[in-house]
């Protein structure tokens, strides 16, 4: 209850003369002389008010209780939107009291608390301010005053008085940035403990990085690194250098080149005589890995054996065996590197791609097979800065901001579905001069008509649009073994038209393919919708993604952003606005953040909590100090806090 803090707040400290009222939100105090009454399924009672500067007309509507009760000559209070419309200003009244004659008005700042039609937010109100004395003496002010001092923040105390029951706006905006300032702080704090525990605890292997390795490493390779590329590998060496753990995020946008870096963490494990893993979220992402990742490790002698679920059981034993024996220095596969049959004889890297795509748990179990590997988690989701500081913040980030030379650039365009022969029509032209497309659908098959169906769209295409081109399709639901073999048969131009779910939306790489159509695209996020515009572009030919929105669909502005820009990074900005940001912390993937701050608008003060946690963890890195001890309470008292300790 005392978390459940207002939305917003409304100033009624002073009455607005009559003649000064303007459009927007309004209190007015008058004398009432004149009242005009309609009964039925809507009541309306209509006042005229007055007062020594002019005269304003107050509509109450659905207040059946009034009818009969006002009279002229009355007091009354009203609050409401003022609109400019006739003869005299009009307000819609949300608020009203009926002042006794010899009754002073006693101006307030009035919180309005989120409500619902049957728990308005004058309840809600009522409630807490009943319980309000209780349930602040409860809590315990555990922010060291120095930094109290530090930062001018109200008593904790207070902070809480004072966001619900402000005696100004600014000790209201005051007292909320006290209040997130500590929840952010107990969020830092836990993600310092925790980078601090791991670096305490070491264990990995320390693999020194020789002068000039660099040099040995490029000179093998079949193209020229980025700058970017460079500097990240650089960051990673340094990281393996050490005998605390690594645990690094790599971004970078689609196309941006991870793959090289993933190939040099793995060459300077192997030069320490240590194994990696990678684990990729699908057959078709770990089996292009293999593919990209065996020609580029061929000349530093690192063999690379891939483990899929749907081996065969002699193929299965012999690959097993072979990352047993140390035979295989990377393994590659998806969650069947998990499973208890594999072994390896020496695991010192664990390289996670598209981590967010695996729980916290299967992460773990993968970097259980070995005492303390050095983790690298890469994804091609591009995180704004503000989300990644803080849903990571016990790793270190790394970001390429930076595309190779040669990518094509993909134009965007947002059509709405009811000129979608036409987007087909520009699919035919691409096909036929030797192009290949994706058409995307948001379910596999639809129960109404507000979602278009993948089955249903292909047959369509098959029996009509597209007669006498190949189209195919490939969903969720089918079995491995055929989502394979449908990926097969595009990569091998055998298909013409791909039909899909989002199951293409990450990693598959057809330079082929030069059109992207996005059906229902009002259905997606931005960055989902980003993901999907990089399965083209990868070729030399023109490439465009076309989305489709409903025509009912409002709200399509936003897809916009993506035709202005190709820049990740700035659309998952957008996109983090839009849409909530998850969890901070936790096993959870998705939901609320569950604090009251929020990481976009509150960034900064989120950076001022993290420089005050890490410098008190950097001198306490357990906060056994008498002076912290209640810090230690504080993380256990904040869920998101909390989290961040016992997540892997």
């Amino acid at each position: 209850m005392l978390r459940y803090i207002p939305r917003v707040y409304r100033d009624w400290r002073e009455p607005v003369p009559i003649a000064m009222l303007a459009e927007g939100e309004a209190i007015v105090v008058g004398r009432i002389v004149h009242v005009k009454e309609r009964k039925g399924r809507l009541p309306l009672v209509t006042v005229v008010l007055a007062d020594a500067t002019g005269r304003v007309e107050a509509k109450l509507f659905g207040r059946g209780y009034l009818l009969g009760k006002l009279s002229p000559g009355d007091r009354l209070f009203v609050a409401g939107r003022v609109m400019r419309a006739g003869l005299l200003p009009e307000i819609n009244v949300t608020s009203h009291k009926l002042l006794r004659e010899d009754e002073g008005y006693e101006g307030e700042i009035v919180p309005i608390y989120a409500a619902t039609k049957d728990l308005p937010s004058r309840t809600i109100r009522a409630v807490i301010a009943k319980n309000l004395a209780r349930l602040i003496a409860a809590q315990v002010d555990a922010l060291p005053p120095a930094l109290v001092r530090r930062f001018g923040f109200p008593p904790l105390a207070q902070a809480w008085r004072d966001v619900h029951t402000p005696r100004d706006p600014q000790a209201a905006t005051r007292a909320r940035e006290r209040i997130v300032f500590d929840e952010f702080f107990a969020i830092a704090l836990a993600a310092a403990l925790k980078r601090a525990r791991r670096e305490a605890e070491g264990g990995a292997h320390a693999i020194d990085v020789p002068g000039g390795f660099w040099d040995a490493f490029a000179a093998q390779l079949p193209f020229e690194a980025t700058a970017a590329q460079q500097r990240v590998i650089e960051q990673i060496w340094r990281d393996m250098g050490r005998t605390a753990p690594m645990n690094r995020l790599l971004q970078g946008d689609v196309g941006s080149g991870k793959t090289l870096v993933a190939a040099a963490s793995i060459v300077l494990a192997h030069r320490g005589g240590l194994q990696s893993a990678i684990m990729a979220p699908t057959e078709i992402l770990a089996a292009q890995h293999a593919a990209k990742l065996a020609p580029l490790l061929l000349p530093f002698g690192i063999a690379v054996e891939a483990v899929f679920g749907s081996m065969g059981a002699r193929e299965r034993r012999r690959a097993e065996e072979r990352i047993a024996s140390g035979e295989a220095a990377l393994a590659v596969g998806t969650h069947a590197l998990l499973t208890e049959s594999v072994a390896f004889a020496g695991l010192g890297l664990v390289v996670i791609d598209e981590q967010h795509r695996f729980g916290v748990r299967q992460r773990a179990a993968l970097r259980a097979k070995s005492g303390a590997p050095h983790t690298l988690a890469m994804t091609a989701t591009p995180i704004p800065r503000t989300l990644a500081q803080t849903k990571f913040a016990d790793m270190d980030i790394s970001v390429i901001d930076e595309l190779p030379p040669g990518r094509t650039p993909i134009e965007t365009f947002v059509i709405r579905a009811s000129r979608k022969d036409r987007v087909y029509a520009f699919v035919r032209k691409n096909v036929e001069a030797g192009q290949q497309a994706y058409v995307v659908a948001p379910a596999i098959e639809a129960d109404d008509d507000s979602l278009t169906s993948a089955l249903a769209e292909a047959e369509r295409l098959r029996e009509k649009t597209f007669a006498d081109l190949r189209v195919d399709v490939l969903h969720g639901k089918m079995p491995g073994r055929e989502k394979d073999a449908a990926m097969g048969r595009f990569k091998r131009h055998e298909t013409d038209v791909l039909v899909s779910t989002t199951v293409v939306e990450v990693g598959v790489d057809i330079p082929n393919a030069s059109v992207m159509v996005v059906l229902d695209a009002q259905r997606y996020g931005l960055a989902q919708l980003h993901q999907l515009r990089g399965r083209v572009g990868r070729g030399v030919a023109r490439s465009f993604c076309l989305l489709v929105p409903a025509d009912d669909a409002g709200e399509v502005e936003r897809l916009h952003v993506l035709e202005q820009t190709t820049d990740g990074f700035a659309i998952a900005e957008a996109d983090l606005r839009l849409r909530n940001a998850g969890e901070l912390a936790g096993t959870a993937q998705a939901g609320e953040m569950g604090t009251i701050g929020d990481i976009v608008d509150d960034f900064a003060l989120y950076m001022r909590a993290k420089e005050a946690a890490d410098a008190i963890v950097s001198r306490d890195p357990a906060l056994e100090a008498p002076e912290h001890a209640a810090l230690s309470a504080m993380v256990d008292a904040n869920v998101s806090a909390r989290a961040f300790l016992v997540t892997a």
